[in-house]
């Protein structure tokens, strides 16, 4: 109440604001009541809130404002303040301060069942005699500060070896997954006769944009299952451990 008046008093003046704030809300204050209330020195809760608030403000800027009540609440204990965790989220309130929020989990494989889809020449079995005879690709995605970046990768089976890769903050075809295949047969000399290029039923790997530079380079597209075109443990294993980690 005494907030709301603090608030509105310079608009229309104390009395005002306390007569049609009563007619509207039963046991709201008076003027006088405003008056002793603003007079009395602060009690020993309100000093202590304004000593926590500055001090939950100093650590959440300390780490990097990512703590929630929960964190917050552990720490102000590790920091010998008897608080409880109701009363830590009441001043988090006040202090304008919160957590980050867990981000919703990411599609990076989006299928569209009109898409005319090429068969599956693999059926499960990530093996090839020599290099540039299966290559699989694949998208993931890495949570940054600023948003998602998605991840676009072409691997050799033969060599377990990731050829050809791009970084993007968008999953359209032309942009991220494009861009890696390109890369891979660039390394290749553009000469992919024979080769086999894998994906899932991501419509970004079956756009016809992508479709076509498959075939335009000689390869002879293949698709699996929405999410399995890399779903071979011993390939994505040993790629991930070989090959530079992508860091956001």
């Amino acid at each position: 109440m005494i907030a709301f008046v603090d608030k509105m008093r310079d608009r229309f003046g104390v009395e005002l604001v306390c007569r049609v704030m009563r007619q509207a809300e039963v046991g709201f204050l008076t003027a006088r009541g405003y008056r002793a209330a603003k007079a009395r020195p602060a009690s020993a809760r309100q000093l202590r809130d304004e000593l926590l608030i500055a001090e939950i403000v100093r650590l959440h800027a300390e780490n990097y404002g990512v703590y929630g009540v929960r964190k917050m609440h552990a720490l102000l204990r590790r920091q010998g303040w008897a608080i409880g965790r109701d009363q830590t989220g009441r001043l988090m309130r006040i202090a304008g301060v919160h957590g980050v929020k867990r981000s919703k989990k990411v599609f990076t494989t989006k299928s569209d069942p009109a898409d005319e889809k090429p068969k599956d020449l693999v059926q499960r079995k990530f093996t090839a005699d020599a290099p540039r005879r299966l290559w699989v690709a694949d998208v993931t995605y890495v949570a940054t500060w600023s948003g998602f970046a998605y991840v676009a990768f072409v691997t050799d089976v033969f060599s377990r070896r990731i050829v050809g890769w791009n970084v993007a903050s968008t999953l359209k075809a032309d942009i991220l997954p494009l861009q890696a295949l390109n890369m891979a047969a660039w390394a290749a000399d553009g000469n992919l006769d024979g080769l086999v290029h894998h994906a899932d039923h991501g419509s970004n790997y079956l756009a016809v944009v992508y479709t076509d530079r498959i075939v335009e380079l000689g390869a002879t597209p293949s698709t699996g299952t929405v999410g399995d075109s890399f779903d071979c443990q011993s390939v994505s294993a040993a790629s991930r451990k070989d090959e530079v980690v992508l860091a956001g």
